[in-house]
């Protein structure tokens, strides 16, 4: 990977953008005035920091690199966020927003899995078949006919793909349609 930077990959969230998604945020801490301290954080730096690892790749440490918090400040909000729903929240809005102008393609949905390596060790682990048994993970993507992602399972990477296909179509995070024979749904998997 290149120089960290203002380059094509850093990109700051638009505003339009962050007044959907500033609602769906936990509300920063209040901190008595009397307890001094340091000044809140931007929280919207600190979600385009977070982006910009989930998008590139990148590792925490690079962020010291980019204008705005810490590496530190980011990834604690990273996890306080994930425990908080705060990204299930994120894909749900995405999804509502997609739905209006381009409609989710519900009468073709596609599943596949792939495996990864999971060097941190997760609750959702398991010895990966086709890496020595390393520790590895499996994703179950569910995707529209157009391949946006609308449904998503973790499991340890020595799970069979079809013992996911009931969890990844249950993950859908908005309202679907359900099949008719005037308007059934196809799966590929």
């Amino acid at each position: 990977m290149g120089m960290v930077g203002k380059g094509s990959n850093w990109k700051e969230i638009p505003e339009a953008l962050w007044q959907e998604i500033e609602p769906l945020l936990p509300p920063p801490p209040v901190h008595p005035p009397q307890h001094g301290g340091r000044p809140r954080v931007c929280r919207r730096q600190v979600l385009t920091k977070i982006l910009y690892v989930l998008r590139t790749g990148a590792q925490w440490q690079a962020l010291d690199l980019l204008p705005g918090p810490s590496r530190s400040t980011a990834h604690r909000y990273y996890q306080d966020w994930i425990a908080a729903g705060v990204f299930q929240r994120l894909w749900t809005r995405a999804l509502e927003v997609y739905e209006t102008p381009a409609g989710i393609v519900w009468e073709w949905l596609v599943v596949d899995g792939s495996l990864g390596k999971a060097p941190l060790q997760g609750e959702k682990t398991g010895p990966n078949p086709t890496d020595r048994a390393k520790s590895g993970v499996k994703r179950s993507v569910l995707t529209d006919g157009r391949g946006v992602p609308v449904g998503l399972a973790l499991a340890g990477a020595n799970r069979p793909d079809f013992q996911l296909l009931e969890e990844t179509v249950a993950s859908i995070p908005v309202p679907r349609p359900q099949p008719t024979e005037e308007a059934p749904v196809d799966l590929c998997a």
